[in-house]
């Protein structure tokens, strides 16, 4: 086993074993105002992306839904769904937390690196806390480019997470950072995280040690895309982009 291998059997391992507590994290998410602020978030991205086309005729994919947190705010606006995520434990995570949505969304088990889609497949290509994690993200890039209709709209929403195991200033800052969450008492987003475990992995990830989203844009833009905006949130980064 090579150690690309080793590193995708990592992965699956520990986001297999992750899947009951990062659902827990999402369900809390779907019963407090996190919930409306992404569903705002998204919906008006898409709305002006596409003013004369009415929701259900907007195919989305979400790629990564890891316990279906984008795949259910996104069916309950509307939009036909397609959901994929590399393991079959968060896909069961996703599922029961839909509910009766889950009729109305297609899951599916697929790596975000090679998708099985037609080319010209879907308006919209939604993602969230994946990129940095995957072992080729230029390839998963290219998938996802190509999966986009002409003139269709990725959202991703990633960050530099581990960034500070190789830049010291960003290290600074993660020690600030976690200091003021304990000073503070505000809800820790690291909670139910083996952060050892996450650390191990990051350092295998090519993107831990770049410089994000410039690193994400040079690609995008080799594909053809075109950067619409980019927001930063603390260490945290929006992309919205279209073919």
């Amino acid at each position: 086993m090579d150690l690309k291998e080793q590193y995708i059997q990592k992965n699956i391992a520990y986001w297999t074993n992750r899947a009951p507590s990062y659902s827990d994290v999402n369900k809390e998410e779907l019963c407090t105002k996190q919930k409306s602020v992404w569903s705002q978030a998204l919906d008006d991205r898409i709305q002006a992306h596409f003013p004369d086309k009415h929701r259900k005729d907007i195919r989305i994919l979400d790629i990564g839904t890891g316990p279906g947190f984008f795949a259910i705010i996104l069916t309950e606006l509307g939009y036909p769904v397609t959901a994929v995520d590399y393991t079959q434990a968060m896909l069961e995570q996703a599922q029961a937390n839909a509910g009766v949505l889950a009729e109305k969304i297609c899951f599916h088990q697929m790596n975000a690196e090679e998708l099985s889609f037609a080319d010209n497949s879907f308006d919209v290509v939604v993602s969230r806390n994946l990129t940095w994690n995957l072992p080729c993200p230029e390839r998963a890039y290219a998938q996802w480019a190509r999966v986009l209709k002409p003139g269709g709209l990725l959202l991703n929403f990633d960050a530099n997470w581990y960034r500070y195991l190789y830049d010291t200033h960003a290290e600074a800052e993660h020690r600030l950072d976690r200091e003021n969450v304990r000073t503070s008492g505000a809800a820790d987003d690291t909670a139910g995280t083996d952060v050892q475990a996450m650390e191990a992995i990051a350092r295998q990830a090519p993107l831990s040690r770049l410089f994000r989203p410039q690193w994400d844009l040079e690609i995008l833009s080799s594909l053809g895309m075109r950067a619409a905006a980019i927001q930063k949130y603390g260490n945290r980064y929006g992309r919205e982009t279209s073919g």
